[in-house]
């Protein structure tokens, strides 16, 4: 895992987290090993059992939402 990503969470990915019980070392994961798909403008990376949808900005990722894949 690289040392740094610089993470930005919208309001509704903290929520998610915290009522999901997703940890920020798994949205990492997620990042760095998921398979990607661009819908809407949009990243959706999927890793195990679970997705990130996040976008790009500069060098950040700003996470919109985390979620399970079923």
């Amino acid at each position: 895992m690289c040392n740094y990503m610089e993470l930005l969470l919208s309001q509704h990915a903290k929520e998610q987290m915290i009522d999901r019980g997703f940890s920020k070392k798994e949205v990492e994961e997620c990042l760095i090993n998921g398979a990607k798909t661009i819908q809407n403008g949009k990243i959706i990376s999927t890793y195990m059992d679970y997705r990130v949808v996040y976008k790009m900005i500069n060098k950040t990722y700003f996470i919109i939402t985390i979620m399970y894949r079923w």
